[in-house]
């Protein structure tokens, strides 16, 4: 089953889709690029302070409109849990936690000010995760500029599984997120991509590379 591990196409919860109408026509995308299953990893940051049920009744909403537009899109539920004060201690206080694929979990980092994940060090949180149970996954590692190669092997090296987004090697972040990913790629460090398709803007990026699940 060829499966997109990270989207946000769910409806009005996050900086993705705003409209129901928008999230199926992603979802109609999705199916045309070959996939047959699309997990929902909605934000949960400071600014968007998703929680499960928030996030289950996005998904049931989509199903229901999937279902009238007979379109074949398997949705799963989960979030992208960035690592961050505001947010991550009380995920973990109050178990959060939305697993994909069995015990998958989507961590991202701050995008462009590392210094946003305060006292909160990632290494230690990956072995964390690892020890209830759960496989952390690092979302688009490359976009992290600030990141250096021994911090990315510190990650993998306690357990971290790193997705990298499609669309980062061909432009859709710009040049130095390509150079980054292609860095990455020959340290052999991805385990998965995922498209990370939050609007029209990236489906029509996607539609112009020719993107098709059977090159994951």
């Amino acid at each position: 089953m060829k499966v997109d591990c990270h989207c946000h196409i769910l409806p009005e919860i996050d900086d993705g889709s705003w409209c129901l109408e928008v999230s199926a026509d992603l979802a109609h995308r999705q199916v045309a690029w070959g996939f047959e299953r699309a997990i929902c990893t909605s934000h949960r940051t400071s600014l968007y302070r998703n929680t499960p049920d928030i996030v289950n009744r996005a998904c049931d909403r989509l199903r229901e409109a999937l279902a009238v537009r007979n379109i074949p899109l398997e949705l799963v539920p989960s979030m992208e849990y960035r690592l961050v004060p505001e947010t991550w201690p009380e995920t973990l206080e109050k178990g959060w936690l939305l697993p994909w694929e069995g015990h998958h979990i989507l961590i991202e980092l701050p995008i462009s000010d590392g210094t946003k994940v305060g006292d909160i060090v990632p290494v230690d949180e990956v072995k964390r995760l690892l020890d209830m149970g759960y496989e952390p996954v690092l979302a688009h590692p490359e976009r992290y500029m600030y990141l250096s190669m021994k911090e990315y092997i510190g990650l993998k090296d306690a357990g971290c599984l790193f997705q990298r987004n499609a669309g980062s090697l061909e432009g859709l972040y710009g040049q130095a997120v390509s150079e980054r990913t292609e860095l990455i790629m020959k340290a052999g460090l991805y385990n998965m991509v995922g498209t990370d398709l939050h609007n029209e803007r990236y489906a029509m990026f996607f539609d112009r590379i020719h993107f098709r699940a059977e090159e994951f």
